[in-house]
Parts: structure tokens; sequence; C-alpha cells
């Protein structure tokens, strides 16, 4: 496998050992096939970072542990690679730790060792539980940089938060299907990853909130811990919806959105609006197709330098993290989607 890098540059960024990558190298036997598929894939994003970083300058290593569905930890990756490019002669580069579903003992495990490795920072799309911010803190000893990403840990030790405002995002929800719906009788399926994520707990408080203030005539059924996944969520969806024949919206916080249509669809039923998050590959693909009517985005790459920023001041030993400001909320429908 030709490469012009050091076998502990690739270690380092696969967060494995110099000795297993030596053994992926030279195609020894005794290396299971997802720690090769891990080696390799460090080694392609070595060389993502290579190119166009000619230009020395001050070098940062970042560790990105998301727990996620992969169609947004690839949405996540790109923005910080594009985003990357701003900050030369910065150079960044990051290992990237994802699952789409993790145990809270898993995580905390992942960033001990991390802590105890080294590193300039972290970005952390993690639940709110007391295993992840005990975890928080202990980085937080160790002088190291922790900046949530979409999901915050407000009570965490951890050094700054990049996102959106999740409560104006799931108001700005409410207002949508409220005014769709002119203060008719309708029911909303709102699917939600899982109760663990501040972010999507924070959505759902504010979609609450409008539509008790402004449109009491339209109630809600939630499913939740389909962890965005389809299957999961698809089983979610057709059991409220054969439950609850009265739901005509949906308002999607954490994902699974083309399974949500299809159970609309094995009961002929009908979704009179359908509003979803994030301007990922599937709902991009869906938005076109007008099965999706609205989707609520952030831009990522704004987060990214949220985090570069609060990332490198902290191993500067600045004051404070930096400028911060959240990402705006934008409304995207099939006629203003962002240039590619």
């Amino acid at each position: 496998m030709a490469h012009p890098f050091l076998v502990k540059d690739i270690a380092f960024q696969a967060g494995v050992s110099t000795a297993t990558v030596d053994r992926v190298l030279n195609d020894r036997a005794g290396v299971r096939p997802q720690t090769k598929a891990r080696v390799k894939a460090a080694i392609r994003d070595l060389e993502k970072q290579q190119a166009g970083m000619e230009v020395q300058g001050r070098k940062y290593a970042i560790d990105v542990v998301m727990e996620a569905p992969e169609r947004f930890t690839d949405a996540v990756r790109r923005a910080f690679e594009n985003e990357a490019t701003t900050f030369m002669p910065t150079n960044f580069r990051w290992r990237r730790y994802r699952a789409e579903t993790m145990r809270a003992h898993e995580i905390a495990q992942l960033l001990d060792r991390i802590r105890l490795r080294g590193t300039d920072g972290i970005v952390l799309k993690a639940p709110d539980v007391p295993e992840v911010t005990a975890a928080v803190a202990r980085l937080e000893s160790a002088r190291i940089a922790v900046v949530t990403l979409v999901t915050d840990l407000p009570h965490s030790a951890r050094t700054a938060y990049a996102g959106a405002d999740n409560r104006a995002a799931g108001e700005t929800a409410a207002y949508l299907i409220g005014e769709r719906f002119a203060h008719q009788a309708a029911t909303v399926l709102v699917t939600i990853s899982s109760n663990r994520f501040r972010g999507e707990e924070e959505r759902e408080i504010g979609f609450r909130r409008i539509l008790r203030a402004r449109y009491p005539s339209i109630g809600i059924v939630e499913i939740s811990e389909g962890y965005g996944k389809n299957e999961e969520t698809g089983v979610l969806a057709l059991e409220a919806l054969m439950r609850h024949p009265e739901i005509n919206a949906v308002y999607s916080i954490g994902g699974g959105n083309r399974a949500v249509l299809a159970a609309f669809r094995q009961l002929d039923r009908t979704c009179s609006i359908f509003i979803a998050h994030d301007l990922d590959q599937d709902n991009l693909e869906l938005l076109r197709d007008g099965r999706v009517h609205f989707v609520l985005h952030h831009n990522l790459r704004t987060d990214a330098r949220t985090a570069f920023r609060a990332i490198t001041r902290r191993r500067a030993a600045l004051p404070g993290s930096g400028s911060q400001r959240l990402s705006a909320i934008e409304v995207i429908t099939p006629y203003n989607l962002p240039v590619a």
C-alpha cells in the first residue's frame, strides 16, 4: 500500500497502535477487517489533509466523537474539511470516532482514552448523561478543550457549544405547521432519535410551546429511540400511524425520514406537511422530490469555525473561548436550495 506517511502518523490518525498499522501495511494476519478499513480510511484522510496544505503553519490534532447516523457524520466531515482551508496556514487534522448508537459508558471510556493519549481538542456530539459530563470534566481538568456539536451539554465543563438555537428551531417548525392548518384540527407525528440528546429535547420543547400558545387545535404523537435509523424508526412510525389514524403531519427531529414516509405509503395515508432537519443527502433528495416540504438547516461550517476558534484559543491559553455565535436557522424549500 504505497503512501508517503509515517507509520506513527497513520496510527495517530486511525487511533490504533503502530504495530497494528505495520501489520495492515504488510498484509499480515491477525487484524480484523474493521481495523484494516480504519487504517485505510486514515491514510485517505491524511491524503486529503495534505492536499493544498503545502504552506506550513501551526498544526492541531482534533478528535471528533459523534453518536449519529452516517448521513450526518458525512455532512460534518465535509463541513470541517471545507472550513479548515480558510484557516491556512494553520493546519487541522482529525481522527473521527462515530457510531449510530453508543452506550454512555463507551463514550466516557473513549473520551478517557483520548485524554490519556493526548489531543489538542475534542468535538463532541453525545447524549447529556452523567457518564459523559463526568468524562468532559476530566478533560477540562487536563486542560483539553471540548466543543459540543449540535447538541449541548450545558451543565458540563465543556469549553464551547457549536450549533444552532435548537429551541428556536422547534418554534419555527411549530409556526410552519400551525400556519399550514390555519387553526384547523391536525395531529403531528414528532420523531426523536433518542431522549438522551439535549438538542432534540430543546427542539421538542420549543415546538410544543408554540403549538400550545398559538395553535391549541393541533395535537402531537411522539415516537423516540429509533436513533435516526430507518429500520427502527420505520417500525415506530408504522405503529404510531396505526394507533392514530388522525396523524396527518410530521415534524422529524430525529431523522429516518425515508422510513417514516414509507409507513405513510404502506397505509395509504397522506402527510400534508413534513418538516425535517439538516440538508444531508437524503433530505436533499426528498425535498427535491416534494416528499419533504421544508428542511430546517444550519450551516455546519459555522459550527466548524466555532470549534476551531475555541480549540486554538484554548491551546494558546487565551481567556474564554473567543467570539461565539449560534448558527442561523434557515428554512429551505425546493426553491432556495444552496448552490453546490
